[in-house]
């Protein structure tokens, strides 16, 4: 489990203990990239369990709030930039 901070409040993501393979790579794949508080809670979360976040893919990204400078550690990738 790992807790994280939102604009509006605070919020959580969980996995189970033995989805993640030692060292197995891990893309992680969402929606949209708005802050990018969700996206780096994901990749902590991979790491915690000891993954390797390959990078992280969006279909849009919101530039204006600037959520890939959250992911500066990883290899970003969006399809729609607005």
């Amino acid at each position: 489990k790992v807790e994280y901070q939102l604009e509006y409040g605070e919020n959580s993501l969980e996995i189970h203990a033995d989805a993640v393979a030692e060292n197995g790579n891990i893309l992680i794949v969402d929606d949209v990239l708005a802050t990018g508080v969700t996206a780096k809670a994901s990749c902590e979360l991979i790491q915690l369990l000891g993954g390797n976040v390959v990078g992280c893919a969006f279909l849009m990204e919101i530039t204006a709030l600037n959520g890939r400078s959250l992911l500066t550690d990883f290899n970003v990738h969006s399809v729609i930039q607005y």
